[in-house]
C-alpha cells in the first residue's frame, strides 16, 4: 500500500467545513525545514489533491500549518489584535508507508487535531 497524507478541516464554533484556508506542507530533517507545497481547502474542509502524494511520499518527520487567522478574518470572526489563534503549525512524523490523516478542528480560541482514517 503506498504511503500518502491527507487532511480534513472543519469549523467548529460555525459547524462547517473551514472553506478557503491555506495549509502549507514542510519537511523536517534535522534543522531544516523544507517547504514541499501550499494547498486551500475547499468547500468541504479538504484539498483537492493529496497534500504528499504517493509518488513523493517518504517516511519522516513533518509539519502542516494551518494558516487560521486569515480564515477566520474572511470568515467575519472579529479580528482581536493580534488574533490568539494566526498561524496554527502541526509537527508529526509518519513511520509506514500508509494514509495518514490529519484533520484539524478548529474555532477561534482552540483546536485539535488526531490521526485519522
Amino acid at each position: 500500500m503506498p504511503g500518502y497524507l491527507t487532511t480534513h478541516v472543519l469549523d467548529t464554533a460555525r459547524g462547517c467545513p473551514a472553506k478557503g484556508l491555506k495549509i502549507d506542507l514542510y519537511r523536517i530533517e534535522g534543522e531544516a525545514r523544507t517547504h514541499l507545497r501550499s494547498l486551500v481547502t475547499n468547500d468541504d474542509g479538504r484539498t483537492d489533491e493529496q497534500i504528499l502524494p504517493a509518488a513523493e511520499f517518504a517516511p519522516g518527520t513533518y509539519e502542516l500549518v494551518f494558516h487560521t487567522g486569515a480564515y477566520l478574518d474572511a470568515s467575519g470572526v472579529p479580528p482581536e489584535a493580534p488574533r490568539f489563534l494566526d498561524i496554527v503549525p502541526l509537527r508529526f512524523g509518519m513511520s509506514e508507508k500508509a494514509h495518514y490523516h490529519v484533520p484539524l478542528l478548529l474555532s477561534p480560541f482552540g483546536y485539535s487535531t488526531y490521526r485519522g482514517s
